[in-house]
């Protein structure tokens, strides 16, 4: 499909710099089968489902990935995006000219880094130096990778260190949040709790890549980049057993609906999966695992406003997309949600 059908205008006003406050206090579009749509609020999603059905979450945990430092008298950024080993990282590096292989990148508090290589997308390895463990280091040297639509408009600060991360974190891993669990707050858990709406986790580190524009003409031209998930048997076992008892398995962010559907099968099993998916769903696409998406607004020409396209259908979300910007919605990785039930 030509990428210039998944386009849109959107306001530069409409994308949200920082969260809805509390969390669940964010707005909600709601988009259930032929229904019209229904503006709710993160808070209502207890009324939104059923009891019996599943929420799926990502739990992985956003590292501050990004670095600023110096190769001699050079300015060198970098934000990770990819883990090879124990201490080498892939990242994505600002001012890449100024770098030859065998090169040291100086980082704050005592933070180096060799340049070991150039990959064919632009990005390097970097290996770092000593014998912490990187996540320690970047405890020490690092921020908080903000999307560039929100860090090209602010500074990062403290409070994105708590911001940027959902009350599910804890496998250690990601350079870039799931989002749509954002919104989630322990008040709005407990609600959901009472009324049987189960919750499952699995695990993918969302690498910086999701953030890549789509510089083809056409879908079957871009090349998806990967990133590494795991679910577990014990949690397939769940997930299949809610499913064939009649509940509906309600992915919490695309993360979270993209390794599902890469660890099912042809005949709707979920499986046991570890390893890296590069999966890229677009319109034509025959959904095996899900039965609804919870995710914020998207980018336009994005692989992900691609990926709602192909749950919901493209005319119906560019009519999604056309209300929530009518309605003032807030866009983006700090701004609001959209429930989708085809």
């Amino acid at each position: 499909m030509r990428v210039d059908l998944f386009d849109f205008d959107l306001p530069t006003e409409r994308i949200a710099l920082r969260p809805a406050r509390p969390r669940d206090a964010a707005r909600m579009l709601v988009v259930d089968g032929d229904a019209p749509f229904s503006d709710r609020h993160v808070r209502d999603l207890p009324q939104m489902l059923r009891k019996g059905d599943v929420l799926v979450f990502n739990d992985t945990r956003v590292i501050p990935a990004q670095l600023e430092g110096r190769r001699g008298e050079a300015r060198i950024g970098a934000t990770l995006h990819k883990r090879i080993d124990l201490r080498r990282w892939q990242a994505f590096v600002r001012n890449a000219k100024r770098l030859r292989p065998g090169d040291r990148v100086e980082f704050p508090a005592e933070v180096t880094a060799i340049a070991e290589a150039r990959h064919e997308d632009g990005s390097w390895t970097l290996a770092f130096e000593g014998d912490e463990p990187v996540e320690v280091l970047l405890e020490r040297a690092g921020r908080m990778p903000l999307p560039p639509y929100i860090a090209g408009k602010r500074d990062t600060d403290e409070a994105d260190r708590s911001d940027y991360q959902t009350m599910f974190a804890r496998e250690k891993g990601a350079v870039a949040a799931p989002t749509a669990a954002l919104h989630f707050t322990p008040e709005l858990v407990e609600r959901l709790d009472e009324a049987g709406i189960a919750r499952e986790t699995l695990t993918l580190h969302v690498g910086a890549g999701t953030f890549l524009p789509v510089k083809a003409d056409d879908t079957s031209d871009h090349k998806m980049h990967a990133e590494w998930g795991r679910i577990d048997q014990a949690t397939a076992d769940r997930l299949n057993a809610a499913r064939a008892a009649g509940g509906r398995l309600i992915a919490v962010g695309t993360t979270s609906l993209r390794l599902l559907e890469s660890a099912a099968g042809e005949d709707d099993v979920i499986r046991p999966f570890e390893g890296d998916t590069s999966i890229f769903i677009t319109p034509g696409y025959r959904f095996k695992a899900i039965d609804g998406l919870m995710t914020n607004f998207h980018l336009p020409k994005s692989t992900l406003f691609m990926l709602v396209s192909a749950l919901m259908g493209l005319d119906k979300m560019q009519a999604v997309y056309a209300h929530a910007i009518g309605a003032q919605y807030r866009f983006y990785s700090y701004g609001d949600s959209s429930l989708l039930l085809p």
